[in-house]
């Protein structure tokens, strides 16, 4: 109960913000574009062979074009940035982007997608984040033909915003999995962590070399406290829909909680709604260095237009959660 009043409290507190933000206002930049995992995927993995998918109900019970192909119970943290930022509609996935819709963006987010290729076959297909900036070459490509200009793709690139939300796969569906991923065996945790930043860094540059200049990167949760996770422990968390044992997602039309706005995860790892409403919230206004570093608006300032988020390998490294493999240590932060 304390849980649920907690969450209720920040979200009328965030609902207040959000209130306040130029969401009905002008669009703030002319295109958006989301690479990803599960957190952000909506649709992309609809049409793969594989068993991370979330086109079915009860997912999307409370999104008002229901099941999509997001995993939550409503919307996700980038289409509610995208709301804030003033897009009239949501960003389409590169699965259905078509025509002059691209250049409003595309969303390339993928399940269980992961900065190593490798990461997440486990589950059958998925878009990695080498796949996805493949795809986002091909969008480019599109645009170019669209504006038909020099340097006019350029441009229009360098005025958009680029949301990066990569690493968790790398831990959940590789490291931590050593049935199926040497990983585990071959590095330390913290030569890994050191591994992925590197990877991770060659990526970003591949960004900034097809005309990324405003890139936010989001970092990992805690990996060891989503009901999936807790469910090897004896503090087990629950979920708002009814999930088979062993199993992640939510079992197909199966009737989820009413009092959903009171849970912090929708099916044994992704979160409600109301969870991505409040970082959507924080990421947006950015008004602490714990919510974005190194730009970030004062109390008293307005919320920035372009969440421009430059990082260095030295900083970047404190994405990852670097935990410690032991069940003690693991779950040391729930």
């Amino acid at each position: 109960m304390e849980r649920g009043l907690k969450i209720w409290y920040v979200t009328c507190i965030l609902l207040l913000t959000y209130e306040q933000s130029p969401v009905q206002g002008e669009q703030q930049v002319p295109c958006y574009f989301i690479f990803g995992n599960s957190l952000g995927d909506n649709g992309n993995n609809n049409g793969l062979a594989t068993r991370a998918k979330a086109n079915f109900s009860p997912y999307g019970i409370d999104f008002p074009y229901g099941p999509t192909g997001r995993f939550c119970n409503g919307r996700t943290m980038a289409g509610i940035i995208a709301e804030l930022l003033g897009f009239e509609n949501y960003i389409p996935s590169f699965a259905t982007a078509s025509g002059q819709d691209i250049l409003k963006g595309v969303n390339y987010a993928s399940a269980p997608a992961g900065i190593r290729s490798e990461s997440g076959q486990q589950m059958g297909a998925r878009i990695s984040m080498d796949a996805q900036l493949g795809n986002h070459l091909t969008t480019v490509s599109r645009i170019a033909a669209i504006f038909r200009v020099n340097n006019a793709t350029t441009n229009y690139l360098s005025k958009c915003i680029y949301s990066v939300g990569m690493g968790n796969n790398d831990f959940t569906n590789n490291y931590f999995m050593p049935q199926f991923y040497p990983t585990s065996h071959l590095y330390t945790p913290d030569q890994y962590a050191t591994v992925l930043v590197n990877q991770y860094s060659q990526r970003l540059r591949a960004f900034y070399r097809l005309g990324a200049r405003k890139v936010a990167l989001f970092g990992l949760g805690q990996l060891g406290c989503t009901p999936f996770e807790m469910a090897r422990s004896c503090n087990r968390k629950q979920a708002s829909c009814e999930v088979e044992t062993g199993m992640v997602t939510c079992i197909p039309l199966s009737t989820p909680c009413s009092n959903r706005t009171q849970y912090e995860f929708w099916d044994m790892l992704h979160p409600t709604e109301v969870v991505h409403l409040i970082f959507a919230g924080k990421a947006y206004n950015a008004q602490s260095l714990s919510d974005t570093y190194p730009i970030y608006s004062s109390p008293s300032s307005t919320p920035r237009k372009d969440m421009i988020v430059r990082t260095w390998n030295s900083r970047l490294k404190e994405l990852f959660i670097v935990i410690n493999k032991s069940t003690d240590n693991f779950f040391r932060n729930c």
